[in-house]
């Protein structure tokens, strides 16, 4: 090779390192951490799902500020333990900005570097009611909607039926039992009697002994209160096999595909509190372009981390920068952001002295028809 030869490759390895620093620049790092082989991991990656597709759709139109949005992904194994360290290292990379798609305990120990460092957070599926009250930090958000807003919401369709005995089943996982008891209060406090209790244990084979209790005390309805997908489905293949008729009501667990996969033929005329109201503008859209992209029908897990991505997108469009502080404000000031999840009508919002952005009336209640998902029956918790 002549020395001509060698100074253009000398000079073009030298262009080369200095172009690619230069165009990392370029991008607008957002850290996203999820759950991929944990506990969260079924609920963690439709969410981190969503927000992959959100950054595609942004970057086909051009990015945000001229510039085109990098992704960054940390694993946290749903492991509260190895949460904070993956936010250290988003936030050392350049991220701006870091979207939290793991277990709740993992998101509160993100905050700990969150506040610290004053990158903005949020939480764009987490349903806690205190997760934005256990510590001072302005830098996090909760898009969620509160656990305590879907109870109301399947309560209020249960005064509009005029129930007034009703049946509670669960199973004995300590987040099942946590609900129970919200569930409970909020029955009492609308005059509803619990005429029957039963709770399945995990990794029992039936659940036919507990119904055949629910089948004696003859509720009106039945409240389906636990989260183990297994277990629901023999407490419903119970129910089908007892003959029983009372009204089933499920929470937000059934809504989701695992279900309607684990209990096929079970679940005609169970009725279930969503955030995805399937005629709604928003989530047609959604759903055309989701197939189009990807080839799978989204459901609302995929809602809720796009909505999340794009919350994020517009408070960094309006602050005009990546400024941490300046992005921060512009979060906070959200204000009738409609979305893909909740009820039409309803937007994402954040009160000057609130972090939660979900409408209160944003919920819906759906009714399976045959092993689908079906319409709006009810909607909010008036």
């Amino acid at each position: 090779m002549n020395t001509f030869s060698k100074a253009i490759r000398a000079a073009l390895g030298c262009t080369l390192l200095v172009a690619l620093p230069a165009m990392a620049e370029d991008t607008i790092k957002i850290g996203m951490i999820t759950d991929k082989v944990g506990p969260a991991k079924p609920y963690a990656e439709p969410v981190s799902a969503g927000v992959t597709f959100a950054v595609k759709q942004l970057n086909a139109k051009g990015g945000l500020l001229g510039r085109q949005i990098e992704l960054l992904v940390e694993d946290d194994q749903g492991r509260p333990d190895i949460s904070a360290t993956a936010a250290r290292k988003l936030v050392d990379a350049g991220a701006v900005f870091i979207l939290s798609n793991s277990l709740t305990p993992a998101t509160q120990q993100v905050q700990a570097v969150t506040v610290e460092t004053k990158t903005p957070q949020l939480a764009p599926s987490n349903s806690g009611d205190t997760l934005t009250t256990q510590l001072s930090n302005p830098n996090f958000w909760q898009t969620g909607p509160l656990g305590s807003t879907q109870i109301a919401t399947l309560l209020s369709y249960a005064a509009n039926k005029q129930y007034h005995k009703v049946a509670v089943v669960s199973d004995n996982t300590e987040l099942s039992q946590l609900t129970t008891k919200s569930f409970k209060a909020g029955l009492e406090k609308a005059g509803i009697q619990v005429v029957s209790e039963e709770m399945i244990s995990r990794g029992t084979t039936t659940a036919e002994p507990q119904m055949q209790k629910v089948r004696a005390a003859n509720p009106e309805a039945i409240f389906l209160t636990g989260f183990l997908t297994p277990e629901n489905a023999l407490i419903l293949r119970a129910y089908r096999q007892l003959g029983m008729k009372s009204a089933l009501l499920g929470n937000f667990n059934f809504s989701t595909p695992q279900t309607a996969a684990v209990a096929k033929g079970l679940l005609d005329g169970l009725v279930f509190v969503d955030a995805f109201d399937p005629a709604k503008p928003e989530v047609e859209r959604f759903v055309e372009s989701f197939k189009k992209e990807t080839g799978n029908e989204p459901y609302n897990l995929n809602g809720y981390g796009y909505d999340g991505m794009m919350l994020v997108a517009d408070a960094i469009q309006r602050a005009g920068s990546t400024d941490k502080e300046k992005v921060r404000q512009a979060m906070q000031t959200t204000k009738d952001y409609v979305g893909v999840m909740g009820a039409t009508g309803t937007g994402y919002g954040f009160a000057d002295d609130k972090r939660t952005g979900f409408d209160p009336n944003g919920m819906v209640v759906r009714v399976y028809t045959g092993d689908k998902q079906g319409p709006v029956v009810h909607t909010g918790t008036k």
